[in-house]
């Protein structure tokens, strides 16, 4: 496909932008790890929660969506929906958790938490574990999403596409820091959305598609049910529908059970330096729940709508995730071709700088500057940064000619880290958890994933249904076999991260501290949340497939929420003031 003069200078302007903004940032950035890791802990609520929804809009995600509605229809996002619960546990038990950490990295928080061997132990292998191969492996399909768009949309090869993209993303990221990441991410966001309802907008056009009605009388009624149809017959059709097993290990199990990227139990990754970096603890939760607002609700419906007509369009195609860069191919005048292409570059860009600058903070402040080199200065660590970036964008590169499919990759990541999100979410709300605890589940999680792997055949998501109670079973049984962390060691953590509930009660009484209390207030908020979330992602869905009931059913279910939050949140600042 040939791209016009026009294409090319918006193209171009796309990812020159975040380069200078790196050039800009740069001598700010040099001065500590604190600026190039956490931006100096300043940030409003408004840049870094915007900058966790444009990581999370990744160049794989529209073609993974693709690929999932061409297999389970719009049911089968579950696999990603069902995380707004757990974003929303985030918002209300662990932003401002994270905040008053005072910590650097979230893999830092071991030796926070726990004492002794066991805890540089986990705080080294986890650092390593997710600043190389995870991280990388991450970077590798976000790779192979672009390599897609750009092999359809201009013909490259793999090695041209991931050389373009790196290296656009790799310079500006190891110059600029996390302060220029996020600003990157406010533009890069802005662009990445509009060009995703530019698409859809454009597809829906073509007359083989009709219009959002063409969609309804071309595809099965099965394709657009938003849960899985309950009670149906043995014989009923079953393309393009949601298995009943997958929805409950969704929302049952995924949510509060497993590791993912932006979606980890309890906060963490990349989430938790946005949290850490921001200006306050009001802003670390304002921040945390505008990323889940939008990251559920303002961003997957013009990527469902692309997804369909490509059913429409492309019925027979091999590679379903590809539906969606022929969609761009085939559908898109001159001049709007170079805006699309640019968005793919910007949702790239948003995700892949992030990933390279949140790997490289674990290699250099949790390995490096911890277990290397201790007494090195700043700017050393600052250089020493800028080199690692580099060092795992090229290992990331490398990585992607081993990847086929995104949403397999997806697959991988979330059974892999099966059940260890209990602990995640406990070690900061019961003083017995140490730090064996964690250990165990990573080491339970790897050999239950391993097992299944080699002497089964089951599959994800029914996969979840036994690693997830295996993992649980040998951490807690790990917890309760081992000693707790020394009593004044628990003290100074509680004096200091004010976690709330009864499950720190015996470290308050024998520190002689007050305990924490609001608990239940917090889960009458996670449920409001929950309600505002889904209420306003299936609201739309409604809308735009004309019923005009289940719009306003979801759109009450949003105002409640909504309406709920705002008194909570008033609550909150009011009681913060003094």
């Amino acid at each position: 496909m040939q791209l016009s003069s026009l294409d090319w200078v918006s193209f171009a302007a796309i990812l020159a932008a975040p380069l200078a903004v790196g050039i800009f940032f740069y001598r700010r950035a040099g001065r500590s790890l604190q600026q190039y890791f956490l931006a100096g802990r300043d940030l409003p609520w408004w840049l870094s929660g915007t900058s966790m929804v444009a990581t999370t809009f990744a160049a794989d995600t529209p073609l993974a969506v693709t690929g999932i509605v061409a297999l389970s229809g719009i049911a089968g996002n579950w696999i990603w929906w069902n995380a707004a619960l757990g974003t929303m546990l985030t918002v209300f038990f662990f932003a401002r958790l994270w905040r008053r950490a005072g910590i650097t990295t979230d893999v830092e928080f071991a030796e926070l938490r726990y004492t002794g061997r066991p805890a540089a132990l986990l705080r080294g292998l986890r650092a390593l574990y997710l600043g190389l191969p995870l991280n990388c492996l991450i970077i590798g399909w976000v790779n192979l999403a672009l390599a897609k768009v750009l092999a359809v949309m201009l013909g490259w090869e793999r090695m041209t596409a991931v050389f373009v993209g790196l290296a656009a993303a790799g310079v500006y990221t190891a110059l600029s820091g996390l302060r220029g990441v996020v600003v990157s991410d406010l533009f890069l966001f802005v662009v990445a959305t509009v060009g995703a309802w530019v698409l859809a907008l454009f597809v829906l056009a073509a007359p083989d598609v009709g219009g959002l009605e063409g969609l309804t009388s071309r595809l099965p009624e099965e394709t657009f049910r938003l849960l899985p149809q309950l009670g149906a017959a043995a014989d009923a059709p079953q393309a393009f529908a949601l298995p009943l097993t997958a929805f409950i290990a969704f929302l049952g199990l995924q949510w509060w059970a497993s590791w993912y990227p932006g979606q980890e139990p309890g906060g963490g990754g990349y989430i938790a330096q946005r949290m850490m970096s921001s200006r306050d603890e009001r802003h670390a939760l304002l921040a945390t729940l505008w990323f889940a607002v939008a990251h559920y609700c303002l961003r997957p419906w013009p990527w469902i709508i692309v997804a369909l007509a490509a059913l429409v369009l492309y019925p027979d195609l091999a590679d379903r995730e590809s539906g969606y860069a022929l969609a761009m191919r085939d559908h898109l005048p001159a001049g709007v071709r170079g805006l699309l292409v640019g968005s793919f570059f910007a949702a790239y860009m948003s995700t892949v700088s992030t990933q390279l600058n949140w790997g490289t903070s674990y290699l250099i402040n949790d390995v490096y500057g911890r277990f290397v080199h201790r007494t090195a200065g700043q700017r050393e660590l600052v250089t020493a940064a800028r080199l690692a970036t580099l060092l795992v964008m090229l290992l990331s590169g490398w990585i992607t000619f081993y990847l086929d499919d995104v949403r397999q990759a997806w697959e991988f990541a979330l059974e892999s880290g099966a059940g260890v999100g209990l602990v995640l979410i406990l070690r900061w709300y019961w003083w017995r958890v140490n730090a064996v605890s964690e250990i165990a589940a990573l080491v339970a999680a790897a050999a239950g994933f391993l097992g299944l792997r080699l002497l089964t055949t089951i599959a994800f998501p029914e996969s979840l249904l036994y690693l997830v109670p295996w993992t649980t079973a040998c951490w807690i049984a790990a917890t309760l076999l081992t000693p707790a962390e020394p009593m004044a060691h628990l003290a100074a953590f509680y004096r200091r991260v004010r976690p709330a509930g009864p499950g720190w009660a015996p470290v308050a009484a024998r520190a002689g501290l007050a305990p924490q209390g609001g608990l239940r207030a917090r889960f009458a908020d996670w449920a409001a949340g929950s309600l505002l979330a889904y209420g306003l992602l299936f609201g739309a869905g409604a809308l735009l497939f004309g019923s005009l009931f289940n719009f306003a059913l979801w759109g009450a279910t949003a105002l409640a929420g909504g309406m709920w939050l705002r008194r909570a949140l008033r609550r909150s600042a009011t009681a913060a003031s003094p």
